[in-house]
């Protein structure tokens, strides 16, 4: 029996030594969240790594985890994760010529919209050209007959 206790009190130490040695460092957590509020999961695409549940998203942060171990700085980490991914990786990519497009394309969109609408407002509406006076008078006649027909009921 006494072996028994001396057996379970060692298996309960091996289980609080393990859960210690597993247990997430809170400040290294914080800054592996940090990071990833800035990396956009590739598999979502509207939502950071640190948001989304994806398995990717997951292995990114692992690597950001594994990254902030190894002793890297943040922009190396930016830097290994845009080789990797290209700028579309990063939450808020960096104007260049490969991203020009995505920065200001809906202001280029807008206004193209705006001058269309100037234009088409600027125009008025067009004028219907005036019916010859036959096709009037028959018109008239057409008018006059509806009228007739209400009357009469």
């Amino acid at each position: 029996m006494l072996k028994f206790l001396f057996a379970l009190a060692l298996l309960a130490l091996s289980c609080v030594a393990q859960a210690q040695a597993t247990a997430p460092d809170p400040a290294l957590e914080r800054h592996v969240m940090a990071i990833s509020q800035e990396l956009r999961c590739l598999v979502c695409q509207n939502q950071t790594i640190a948001d989304s549940h994806a398995d990717l998203a997951v292995d990114l942060r692992n690597q950001v985890r594994e990254k902030l171990q190894q002793g890297m700085a943040d922009k190396d980490i930016y830097d290994y994760m845009v080789q990797r991914y290209g700028d579309f990786v990063l939450y808020r990519p960096p104007v260049n010529n490969s991203t020009w497009l995505l920065w200001f394309g809906p202001f280029l969109l807008m206004l193209g919209g705006l001058v269309l609408l100037g234009f088409k407002l600027a125009r008025g509406r067009p004028q219907a050209a005036p019916l010859p006076p036959a096709e009037m008078q028959r018109a008239a006649n057409l008018l006059a007959a509806t009228t007739d027909l209400k009357e009469e009921k």
